[in-house]
């Protein structure tokens, strides 16, 4: 079990009034998740994802994979 504290990050193309997310990368390699929050409610639930989920979607948006079909 890791003793690890989430280290929020809210990316820098976020300066739309706090209407985004926050992620804590830092838990990635010692948990294999990588938690999730909106950036509105800092003290509310997280969505624990697996990390290679996380990857993924952020290979798909830097891909603009996820365009119109």
């Amino acid at each position: 079990m890791t003793t690890e504290s989430p280290l929020w990050y809210t990316s820098s193309y976020s300066e739309n009034g706090g209407q985004c997310v926050q992620v804590a990368t830092n838990l990635a390699a010692p948990t294999g998740v990588v938690p999730v929050r909106d950036s509105k409610n800092p003290g509310g639930p997280a969505l624990p994802l697996r990390a290679g989920a996380f990857s993924a979607f952020v290979a798909g948006v830097k891909g603009e994979g996820f365009g119109p079909a």
